[in-house]
């Protein structure tokens, strides 16, 4: 194979790669709060590494909408307000129904309902534990393995930002539930629909189930009403 100038291979993750992953997963998991400032030394530090990689991985997190950036100020988590909860489960919604109606169409609605079941035995067996973290993880195993048996890697690629942005919403979205063990009879109801080939009441049920969501986070707001009003 002919060489190509600056084109070198590739051994191992960069330094950058692997910092913007650990700064992603602290900021879906919460351990980055929505609204924290983010200091180059103290992270640089804590990492023990040089503001070189660091700036890059920041950077990388600001391109895919986590961290803003305020001049003079620096950088911060990103806060989601009510229109942006919205927007996540506007997108959200035409990410999945097409993802969904991939499979109904023409995947192995078996081989998937079977990976989508396993989620939900992970859901029901946090619900047990009495562990919110874990039961938030295997909400969105779900939708991510849903996405992923669609077959359509941009489909894959639009949604990994909207899970992450949709984990920071989760921490609230569970406490407004009396049983937890409803978010497990919607994701199996899905499932159920799924597996029968019945295109009308899976599409319906997960339109049920985006739309009982952000009725729960911004009350009053429907997925059809064009969303709270913007801040003046």
């Amino acid at each position: 194979m002919a060489a190509l100038p600056g084109i070198e291979p590739v051994n191992r993750e960069s330094t950058a790669t692997v910092i913007a992953r650990q700064l992603r997963e602290a900021i879906m998991n919460g351990v980055l709060s929505p609204g924290t400032q983010l200091g180059e030394t103290d992270l640089a530090a804590r990492f023990q590494v040089s503001r070189g990689p660091l700036r890059e991985a920041m950077q990388h997190l600001v391109s895919e909408g986590l961290l803003r950036s305020e001049r003079h100020r620096g950088l911060f988590v990103i806060d989601l307000e009510p229109t942006d909860v919205y927007d996540i489960y506007l997108a959200r919604t035409a990410v999945e129904r097409t993802a969904l109606l991939r499979v109904l169409r023409g995947g192995d609605r078996e081989e998937v309902a079977t990976a989508l079941e396993q989620a939900v035995a992970e859901m029901a067996a946090a619900a047990g534990d009495d562990d919110p973290s874990a039961l938030s993880t295997a909400d969105l195993r779900f939708h991510e393995a849903l996405i992923e048996a669609s077959g359509s890697k941009r489909l894959i690629r639009m949604a990994r930002t909207l899970l992450i942005e949709t984990r920071m919403c989760l921490t609230l979205l569970q406490s407004t539930y009396q049983r937890v063990e409803e978010r497990v009879d919607e994701h199996t109801r899905i499932i159920e629909a799924l597996r029968a080939g019945d295109e009308v009441t899976a599409l319906g049920l997960l339109d049920a189930h985006m739309e009982d969501a952000i009725s729960r986070l911004v009350p009053g707001t429907s997925l059809h009403n064009g969303g709270p009003p913007a801040k003046a």
